[in-house]
């Protein structure tokens, strides 16, 4: 499907679902670029999120692999390697790990989470370039209706 020459009548026509999916596809690629250019994967700052008491975690306790997988369920995606990822995070000394395989954020580990955490407003301004807020919102809007009719809940 192309959006070249295409009418407004003719692109409503079109299957929401074929672009949400190209959308997503699209988006997570270049997020996934830009954070690599940086050093680090997108599946490694959900653990450092994960296991924050300053940002998605409760209490900042820590968390098997199985159970940051269950956290994880409705982002993660299947070829994400939670094991080898946390790897890379213990090797950097971000997250260290118990006798129960329970995983724990270190104080640089909390360092480098918020130090990567500054760089979602440009990986968001860039994708963002060229759409007001107005228009975003009113995109939101309709998928969130598009979910509803689907017979789902929004979030």
């Amino acid at each position: 499907m192309t959006t070249q020459q295409v009418s407004d009548a003719e692109l409503a026509g079109q299957p929401a679902a074929y672009w949400t999916g190209v959308a997503y596809e699209a988006l997570i690629a270049y997020t996934r670029a830009q954070q690599a250019e940086k050093g680090y994967s997108q599946p490694q700052f959900w653990l450092l999120r994960n296991l924050s008491a300053n940002d998605i975690s409760p209490d900042g306790e820590g968390m098997t692999l199985p159970e940051l997988r269950e956290a994880m369920t409705s982002y993660i995606r299947p070829e994400d390697d939670l094991a080898a990822e946390a790897e890379v995070l213990l090797e950097r000394g971000w997250l260290t790990r118990d006798a129960d395989h329970r995983l724990w954020l270190t104080d640089e580990g909390e360092q480098a989470r918020v130090d990567l955490a500054r760089n979602a407003p440009a990986i968001r301004a860039a994708l963002h370039e060229g759409i007001d807020d107005t228009d975003y919102v009113t995109t939101l809007k309709v998928l969130q209706q598009l979910i509803r009719n689907a017979g789902r809940t929004v979030g």
